[in-house]
């Protein structure tokens, strides 16, 4: 088994919830693994590590031979578990509240190695999930969304018992010949054809109850280890380290993809399809390089407007969202805690 960068490593998680759920439905383990060049003896190896390509091509499998039972991706999405995730899912469920937990999930995203582009908001007391997944192959994006929503249920249900109500959900995908999967899962109609994957939760009732299972010691412990190990994932090299060598040069105005690519000598979509190859897109890299450079200038006391206009915002209350979205807390928060440190 070849990678291009650690980058693209993935713990087995996913491949081994993957695996089983294609032999419950009476695939063999050769089916659901050809072509990804990887052999199941060998996934519950410590250390073992699969990429985003050998995971895609297992789930083509799933969905060539299985894609004609309705809300396949939800069967699936449901399987998963936060105990499945290592120190990511550890570490929020030893959070204290839901609202915490979902900080800490969004912070540390890359740590559940997603093949999607997911978000969570806050809207109030609603909780926003957005799926962009204009970066999956065509074949299995809507197998792909389906498991990640399905999967975020599971989660919420791992944190707090029961699922948040829904309020809308609107979804890219064509509208199935059977809808009522997506019906039970959400509790509503989805609209389908939709411009966006979105999903509006009610979490008035949630966000701020305590977690049976917070541990504030434990929680510090797992929310170091997952910054060390997002920090070793982020030490990108092969063709995503030479993209980000690229963004790192240009901060205050950083190139987006055709940019990028002329300046690579390659396509757009070759861009992307490479990129996607070790697990990552022009996207990330660009929050990648915006958060890294966002501590530091933090650090050497520049006032906000200064840091926010070195980073390309225009205005710093866009700056101030965007890091609370990478690090679950604002700048002055940040600023806080280095000096309360120090």
């Amino acid at each position: 088994m070849t990678s291009n960068s650690q980058a693209s490593r993935h713990n087995t998680a996913s491949v081994q919830l993957l695996l089983q759920f294609g032999l419950d439905h009476g695939l063999s383990g050769d089916r659901c693994l050809a072509r990804t060049g990887l052999d199941w003896r060998r996934l519950a190896e410590p250390g073992f590590a699969i990429d985003a390509r050998q995971e895609l091509e297992l789930i083509r499998n799933l969905v060539n031979a299985l894609g004609h039972l309705p809300g396949l991706g939800i069967q699936a999405g449901l399987r998963y578990r936060l105990a499945n995730y290592g120190i990511w899912g550890f570490a929020l469920l030893s959070c204290p509240t839901l609202r915490s937990a979902i900080h800490m999930a969004v912070r540390f995203l890359e740590l559940s190695y997603p093949l999607s582009e997911i978000n969570e908001a806050f809207e109030g007391d609603r909780v926003v999930t957005t799926i962009d997944d204009s970066g999956l192959p065509e074949d299995v994006r809507d197998f792909i969304v389906d498991r990640d929503i399905a999967s975020s249920v599971s989660f919420v249900r791992d944190l707090i018992g029961t699922a948040l109500p829904v309020e809308s959900v609107t979804l890219r995908r064509p509208e199935p010949a059977d809808a009522s999967p997506w019906q039970v899962l959400f509790g509503c109609s989805p609209v389908f054809g939709a411009d966006k994957n979105r999903v509006v939760k009610n979490a008035a009732d949630y966000l701020d109850r305590p977690l049976p299972g917070a541990s504030a010691e434990v929680a510090r412990q797992c929310e170091l280890q997952c910054e060390a190990l997002l920090a070793s994932r982020r030490a990108r090299s092969g063709f995503a380290g030479q993209v980000r060598a690229r963004l790192v040069a240009k901060p205050g105005s950083l190139p987006g993809a055709e940019a990028l690519a002329a300046d690579l000598n390659m396509t757009s979509r070759t861009l992307h399809r490479r990129l996607a190859g070790e697990g990552t897109s022009v996207r990330q890299l660009q929050e990648e390089v915006r958060e890294s450079l966002a501590d530091e200038l933090l650090a050497s006391g520049l006032p906000l407007t200064q840091v926010g206009e070195a980073l390309g915002y225009g205005e710093v209350s866009n700056f101030i969202r965007a890091y609370r979205r990478w690090k679950g807390s604002t700048p002055h928060q940040h600023r806080k805690v280095l000096s309360d440190r120090r």
